[in-house]
């Protein structure tokens, strides 16, 4: 999550949604009064403390709106990225297994099994996109949605926005995977469907693989 108020904006990060990518093009456009949170790379926290005990930067909408002052929450432009499911999830499960070898080959076995798994469903990077920018009446209450699979455009909407260049957007923290539909079976792609199904109604993507 990223608060500026040189640029009256809030940028919540989405996992798996080039969120990285997005914080370092940012992150040289910040003043000395902006904050941001994330914990796997810079461990930095927001100096509001029940933001800061969350201890990673994807803060939700709800998380978010609780502590935010009023005023700051209805004027500053409030955008986020989100992915298509099916392929979010693909690169979830690859970037958690990015270090075990007994992955490579058995990704759909993991990734039925795991959805198989509470613990795993409710893990940060695993939850709905939906489940972190709605608001309590489960509805969207942000400016701006940009896509993951239009990300120069969507990014250069934003940056207009804001008012700002356009800094160049960089590759960081990818998932080595092949394209996502080759990992799914009609099991999978069910089980998948019904987890993030209010991902796919609220952000309008496809409930059908683009091979099927």
């Amino acid at each position: 999550m990223i608060v500026s108020h040189r640029h009256r904006f809030i940028f919540f990060a989405v996992p798996r949604t080039a969120t990285h990518a997005i914080r370092d093009a940012l992150q040289p456009l910040l003043g000395d009064e902006d904050w941001q949170q994330e914990a796997l790379r810079l461990s930095v926290r927001s100096p509001l403390p029940a933001l800061a005990r969350i201890g990673h930067g994807h803060v939700g909408v709800r998380e978010a709106r609780a502590v935010l002052p009023r005023d700051l929450w209805r004027s500053y432009f409030k955008f986020a990225m989100v992915r298509n499911p099916f392929d979010r999830f693909v690169s979830v499960c690859a970037m958690l297994n990015k270090r075990n070898p007994g992955y490579r080959g058995k990704e759909m076995a993991f990734m039925k099994a795991a959805l198989g798994v509470p613990r795993f469903r409710q893990r940060v990077l695993v939850r709905p996109q939906a489940q972190m920018l709605a608001n309590e009446d489960g509805q969207l209450d942000l400016d701006y949605i940009g896509r993951y699979e239009s990300l120069p455009q969507s990014f250069a909407a934003i940056c207009r926005r804001i008012g700002v260049g356009e800094p160049a957007l960089s590759v960081a923290n990818a998932a080595a995977h092949q394209p996502f539909a080759t990992y799914y079976d009609s099991e999978l792609q069910r089980l998948v469907g019904d987890f993030y199904r209010r991902d796919f109604a609220l952000f309008n993507y496809p409930t059908a693989l683009p091979c099927a």
